[in-house]
């Protein structure tokens, strides 16, 4: 089973730059991805359909914002839209699709970058995100989860191009650091650090400004995470920097399920 997490800035904006195409030639089994832009508009996904995929869309109830969806060559055992929680559900963050062995959380963290406001948002869903994930694993029947998606957070110094000017940075703040060594600590296991623990310089977004892609000055915000259950079926994780759909690119990890 190959998973991939890919904040797409826009689906419709994907799409027209090749998107179908990629999907083609790489053939996922699960493909999530984030910031659909799609609000409660219809959103054609006809082409994904006609490559054999069955498509899940969770959109915000804001026009052109935020928004996930995941997109599957395989027909889930069962699909979770949302959290429960209606003031994330609103913003389109979580969506969760159960399959034989494995279980595919797909989310959409808030950025925190457009003021003091939305980071304290942002730290409030990760501390409420952490005990839901607690609560989901505790359930009876519980899968073994994959957590894929746009963190909107680092964990570590490898993770950034230039951690000392941002440690009080949104999305790389002691207490979101803090978050995401507690998240770990909880039974979860970086699938990319699992292959290359030690590697700098891999990173999955990149600012538009100033040719930060081309220069490689970005950040590694989109993450799979495995439950230790899943490690014996590990076949191999990584990013994808060369693919070009957004100011994302591909995080991706590979089960032998």
């Amino acid at each position: 089973m190959k998973i991939v997490s890919y904040n797409l800035n826009g689906l419709r904006s994907a799409l027209s730059k090749g998107l179908l195409d990629w999907v083609a030639t790489t053939e996922p089994d699960v493909l999530c991805v984030q910031e659909i832009k799609a609000g409660t508009a219809a959103l054609d996904v006809s082409g994904l359909a006609a490559l054999g995929y069955h498509a899940y869309l969770h959109p915000a109830q804001k026009p052109g914002y935020s928004g996930v969806a995941t997109f599957s060559r395989l027909v889930p055992k069962a699909v979770v839209t949302g959290c429960g929680n209606a003031l994330y559900d609103d913003e389109g963050r979580v969506l969760r699709l159960d399959f034989e062995g494995v279980s595919v959380l797909n989310t959409y963290m808030p950025s925190g970058t457009s003021g003091p406001v939305r980071q304290a948002f942002k730290v409030a869903w990760l501390h409420w995100f952490r005990a839901y994930v607690a609560e989901l694993r505790q359930q009876a029947g519980a899968l073994p989860l994959v957590i894929g998606g746009d963190f909107n957070c680092c964990q570590a110094a490898l993770d950034l191009h230039n951690p000392k000017a941002n440690q009080n940075s949104p999305g790389y703040t002691p207490e979101e650091r803090q978050w995401f060594r507690d998240l770990l600590a909880d039974g979860f296991v970086d699938s990319f650090r699992q292959i290359y623990p030690e590697a700098p310089g891999h990173y999955s977004w990149w600012s538009y400004r100033a040719g930060s892609r081309q220069r490689n000055v970005g950040w590694r915000l989109d993450h799979l995470l495995l439950d230790p259950a899943l490690l014996p079926h590990l076949r191999g994780a990584g990013l994808w920097p060369d693919i070009v759909h957004s100011d994302h690119c591909p995080a991706w990890v590979e089960l032998a399920i």
